[in-house]
């Protein structure tokens, strides 16, 4: 399927952004003072997870969550949150509160978690993956009071710290524990419970709204502190980059998305920033529906989308590579935007959802610490750009910095970020702030490049570039190169000592179903499209998915141990 147009661009990047946050348009930016720094932020984004929850009730009746066969509409919703915030209150909380949220993907997840915002709480999302000593950890480092979990997760924790707890769908909930469902129902009720008004909390955009742990495959997690306004700014990252696109096109606005309601597919955690703050947030606002599920799997999803006519799918890169295997016979016909982020992808998967399933494709680039959203890129953008994750929305900046230095355009360096999204500093961690974040800027760790036009190109993570022999490796390249092999579904590159050279590169590769290769086979696909020091010195080949940490990043001591490193 071919994209390309003589006309493309309509308009340079920066007329588009001229236009669109121009005084009086509709993604208007102004100056703010954020933590004594200036920068633009949002005019009419709401400030505060308030003023989000309250465009959220305005849609009524309207479909919001639908989990297995519960449907629930934005009043019940509304309802329950309304509800879970008062439950907090009479229980004695405080604004500032930790109130710690482990669950799956169920839909008491965003009533608790709006639900303790509303009360002024700072929420702590815990990946619901992990162990109970990895909870428990997170829960005594952010000094949780309370903590909302389901059956599965509250097993785990058998010490549990101090708190007062809840749990969610526990058929033999433990002594001392508050039955949620006692309190604010079941979902499928909750639209019986009774209209409450907003909460008499006092918010304003610098309070602190939420801690999210970093995934941690360097070392232990850290948790990263937001603000509303840092949460809230992700709600216009979607809404813009469409607008962007339509106008680079040659349009006045996206078609159709007035007329109906997106169905977005959930395949990602709400405990991961993209789950809450790029998927949640923005289409709870817009009035849009959400299709959960408790953990992907390729052949639910892809039946999800057939029974709900899903229009939005997507997550971390492992999830569309996943439903581009299994798609073959299914009627994905009603998918218009396959999205993902949060981890590397090769640059061929814009191209092949495009031509596979009929939608464009959707990326971007964010973290943890920039409370998920700094790059969109999207459709025509990304098509013609595939090895870019897009330019900074804006009221975001990039830099690449190396040695104290800012590069010019094409140079190689550490990534930098700036904007109203960035999160404070890590909690309790004065340390670790002071090496990160410095006056609104975030050095993220990434190695990246910016074009003239302000398109970014992420290289690798820093930690995690090889150097063999003095030549630098970016894994990326490596493993963008491996994927293209036809028998190759999944690739990594990691490093292992050498005493010479002082790194060596090694690649792991998951093999398609039914897929014959051999080391010597990949070894000459690379040499053919590689330097020599490029191409890996040993391969371990497998049909075992890659380990992978809930954001979808490799896990290098995991890969590491696998060759006995």
């Amino acid at each position: 399927m071919n994209d390309r147009s003589k006309n493309w661009p309509h308009l340079t990047l920066d007329e588009a952004h001229g236009r669109l946050t121009a005084p009086g348009a509709p993604f208007e930016t102004v100056p703010a003072m954020v933590r004594g720094v200036e920068m633009p932020v949002w005019k009419h984004v709401p400030a505060t997870a308030a003023e989000a929850f309250a465009r959220a009730m305005a849609h009524g009746a309207r479909e919001f969550l639908v989990y297995q066969q519960e449907r629930i509409t934005y009043d019940g919703f509304a309802r329950a949150g309304l509800a879970a915030s008062a439950l907090l209150t009479e229980r004695g909380l405080k604004k500032g509160d930790r109130v710690v949220l482990v669950m799956r993907n169920l839909p008491e997840w965003p009533a608790v978690f709006m639900g303790a915002l509303l009360a002024g709480a700072i929420v702590v999302p815990l990946n619901a993956w992990w162990t109970g000593t990895e909870l428990a950890y997170a829960i005594l480092d952010s000094g949780a009071r309370f903590v909302f979990a389901d059956a599965e997760r509250l097993a785990r924790l058998v010490d549990l710290p101090p708190a007062q707890v809840f749990v969610t769908r526990a058929a033999n909930p433990p002594p001392g524990v508050t039955v949620l469902e006692d309190v604010i129902g079941a979902p499928d009720h909750w639209q019986a419970l009774p209209e409450r008004a907003m909460p008499d909390v006092a918010l304003a955009p610098e309070d602190d709204a939420t801690i999210f742990y970093t995934s941690g495959t360097t070392g232990a997690p850290k948790g990263a502190l937001g603000t509303h306004r840092s949460l809230t700014t992700n709600i216009f990252a979607a809404p813009f980059s469409e607008a962007r696109n339509a106008l680079r096109r040659g349009k006045s606005e996206p078609e159709g998305v007035k007329q109906k309601q997106r169905i977005t597919l959930l395949a990602v955690p709400f405990f991961h920033v993209i789950g809450s703050l790029s998927v949640l947030l923005p289409n709870m606002v817009a009035g849009n529906k959400l299709v959960l599920m408790r953990k992907f799997e390729p052949a639910e999803a892809l039946g999800l989308i057939e029974r709900e006519g899903v229009t939005v799918a997507g997550g971390v890169p492992a999830v569309p590579l996943a439903l581009l295997e299994q798609a073959g016979g299914r009627d994905l016909s009603s998918l218009e935007l396959v999205n993902f982020g949060g981890a590397p992808s090769p640059p061929s998967l814009a191209a092949r959802i495009r031509e596979s399933l009929g939608a464009m494709p959707g990326q971007g680039w964010g973290m943890t610490e920039t409370s998920a959203t700094c790059t969109t890129h999207s459709a025509e953008e990304y098509l013609y750009r595939p090895a870019s994750c897009g330019p900074a929305l804006p009221v975001s900046r990039l830099k690449i910095m190396k040695d104290g230095m800012e590069q010019p355009p094409g140079t190689a360096g550490e990534l930098w970020a700036f904007g109203p999204n960035i999160a404070k500093g890590y909690w309790n961690r004065a340390e670790a702030t002071a090496a990160a974040f410095r006056n609104g800027w975030l050095k993220t760790g990434d190695v990246a490049m910016l074009d003239e036009e302000g398109f970014c190109t992420i290289l690798d993570r820093g930690e995690d570039m090889l150097i063999r022999g003095g030549e630098n490796i970016y894994c990326i390249e490596v493993e963008n190169i491996l994927i293209q092999h036809p028998a190759v579904a999944d690739a990594a590159l990691i490093g292992l000592p050498h005493p010479i050279l002082g790194e060596v590169p090694a690649a792991l590769i998951q093999t398609r179903p039914g897929a014959d290769l051999s080391e010597g086979e990949i070894r000459e696909f690379a040499a053919a499209r590689l330097a020599a020091f490029k191409v890996p010195a040993r391969v371990r080949i497998s049909q075992d998915l890659l380990p992978r940490n809930e954001g979808g990043k490799l896990i290098k001591s995991v890969l590491r141990r696998l060759f006995g490193a």
